[in-house]
C-alpha cells in the first residue's frame, strides 16, 4: 500500500538513507553491501529471525553469484561447505543420459541450502556489521514513494504501536505477496504472466541422495526431480495438477510414483526416508516492467518470479541485489545515479534470457506427460539433440549453469 504519509515534518521521525522490505536473500545482500560501504539502512522483515533462517527453499547457486558473494565478503561459509555439481541426468525412454556441463563449459553449480545462505547473511548484517533489523514487524505501508522523501510505516510487533521512518530510497525485496510489488501504480508498471497449466508436488525426504548429480526423470505420468541438499536430505519434485491437495499424496504413492518414474537401467532404487515436506506449486513466472516506482526499487521475486523448473529465482534475486546495492552505494557515497538510472534494464536483460529457458524447459519436462502426441514426439527430438549434438549440449549447459552475461 502507498499513501501520503502520516505527521511528514516530525522532527522525532528516524531517518535511513535506505529501507529494505523483506530479510531474503535479496534484501540481506542489499544490507550488507550497504553496511560495508559504511551506510546505514534498516531492514524490515514480517517473520522472526527463526524461521527465516529454517524455512526451505532453493538449493542451487551458479557460479557468478558465488562468485559475486566472494568479492563482496558474504561467501565464506558458502565455499567451505556447499556442493559441487558438475553433470546432470535425465532419465526418459527407461533409460540414463548424463550430461557432464563441467568437462563442456568448465564451470559448476554450488549447492548450498537458502536458509543456510539466509543463516549466513543475517548474522553478517546484523551481529558482525552491526546493521538495524526489525523482525515480526506488520501491517507495512509505504508512503510518498514519488517525491524525494519516501518514508515507510510499521507496527512494532512489541509495543503494538505505528512507526515510521524516513528515508531515500525503499528495497522492495518481500517477495510474490509482498506489499512493495502490490505498491506498484497499475498505470506505471506492466506485468507479464504465464501459467504453465501444471503442478509440481515439492517434497523434502530425511534420505540420502540417491545420485551423485540432480536427477530429471522425463515420464509420459509426469515429470521427477531429484535434487540433493545435504548429505541427509534430499529435494525431489513430482508433476501433478495444479491446485492439488497433499493429503492426496500418501507417502507410498510419492515413493511408488518417484520409483517408477525415476527408474532406468542399471539405476539402483531410490533410497526412500521420512517426508518431512510436501506442498503443491502451481508453475507460473511473471514479470515486472519496469522494477522502478519513484524511489522504490523492486528486487528477486517482488519484481519476478520463475518457477522452479530451472532453478533459477534465488540466483536472479542476488542478481538484483548486486546491481542495486552497488548502485545505491555509488549514488549516495559520490552522486553517481547511472546504476540506479539503468538498474531495471541492466535487471531485466538476465531476468528474460531465464524466463526464456525456463519456458523451453518446461518443454522438455512436461512434454511427455501432456497427453498430446506431437508435444512428446518434438520433447524427446530435443532430448535426443541436446545428446548428440556437441554444439546443442554447450547450448544446454550455458543456459543451465546461466552463464555470465553481464556485471556481477
Amino acid at each position: 500500500m502507498t499513501s501520503t504519509s502520516p505527521h511528514p515534518n516530525s522532527p522525532s521521525t528516524p531517518r535511513f538513507p535506505v529501507v529494505v522490505v523483506g530479510a531474503g536473500p535479496a534484501g540481506l545482500t542489499i544490507g550488507n553491501i550497504l553496511r560495508a560501504a559504511g551506510l546505514d539502512c534498516l531492514v524490515l522483515e514480517t517473520e522472526t529471525r527463526e524461521f527465516i533462517e529454517q524455512r526451505p527453499r532453493a538449493g542451487v547457486i551458479e557460479e557468478w553469484a558465488v562468485e559475486g558473494l566472494r568479492q563482496r565478503g558474504l561467501a565464506a561459509n558458502l565455499l567451505e561447505r556447499a556442493q559441487r555439481h558438475t553433470q546432470c541426468e535425465f532419465r526418459f525412454g527407461g533409460q540414463r543420459h548424463r550430461l557432464s556441463y563441467t568437462e563442456l563449459t568448465g564451470h559448476h553449480h554450488y549447492v548450498y541450502p537458502q536458509p543456510l545462505l539466509v543463516t549466513d547473511l543475517v548474522r553478517e548484517y546484523a551481529d558482525v556489521l552491526g546493521g538495524e533489523i526489525r523482525f515480526g514487524v506488520r501491517d507495512v505501508e509505504l508512503h510518498d514513494l514519488d517525491t524525494d522523501r519516501p518514508a515507510v510505516s510499521y507496527t512494532d510487533p512489541e509495543t503494538g504501536q505505528r512507526q515510521l521512518v524516513r528515508c531515500d530510497f525503499v528495497a522492495g525485496c518481500d517477495g510474490a505477496r509482498g506489499v512493495t510489488r502490490a505498491a506498484l501504480p497499475p498505470e506505471r508498471a506492466r506485468v507479464a504472466r504465464h501459467d504453465y497449466g501444471i503442478g509440481w508436488l515439492a517434497l523434502l525426504a530425511e534420505a540420502p541422495p540417491s545420485s551423485d548429480c540432480v536427477l530429471f526423470g522425463v515420464h509420459p505420468r509426469g515429470f521427477a526431480g531429484h535434487m540433493a541438499r545435504s548429505p541427509e536430505v534430499t529435494r525431489y519434485y513430482l508433476e501433478c495438477p495444479p491446485g492439488d491437495d497433499p493429503d492426496n499424496w500418501p507417502d507410498d504413492r510419492v515413493w511408488a510414483e518417484l520409483q517408477h518414474r525415476l527408474a532406468a537401467t542399471g539405476a539402483p532404487p531410490l533410497t526412500e526416508g521420512r517426508l518431512i515436506e510436501k506442498r503443491v506449486l502451481d508453475m507460473h513466472n511473471y514479470v515486472v516492467e519496469p522494477m522502478v516506482f519513484g524511489r522504490l526499487f523492486l528486487a528477486g521475486d517482488a519484481a519476478h518470479l520463475t518457477a522452479p523448473i530451472a532453478a533459477k529465482g534465488m540466483n536472479l534475486a542476488l542478481h538484483d541485489a548486486f546491481l542495486l546495492g552497488d548502485a545505491l552505494v555509488a549514488y549516495l557515497t559520490m552522486g553517481d545515479s547511472v546504476g540506479l538510472g539503468g538498474y531495471s534494464e541492466a535487471c531485466l536483460g538476465r531476468v528474460w534470457e531465464y524466463q526464456e529457458f525456463s519456458q523451453w524447459l518446461s518443454e522438455v519436462y512436461h512434454g511427455a506427460s501432456s497427453g498430446d502426441p506431437y508435444r512428446a514426439g518434438t520433447t524427446l527430438a530435443r532430448l535426443r539433440r541436446v545428446f548428440e549434438s556437441p554444439a546443442a549440449g554447450l547450448a544446454f549447459a550455458e543456459s543451465y549453469l546461466g552463464k555470465d552475461t553481464g556485471p556481477q
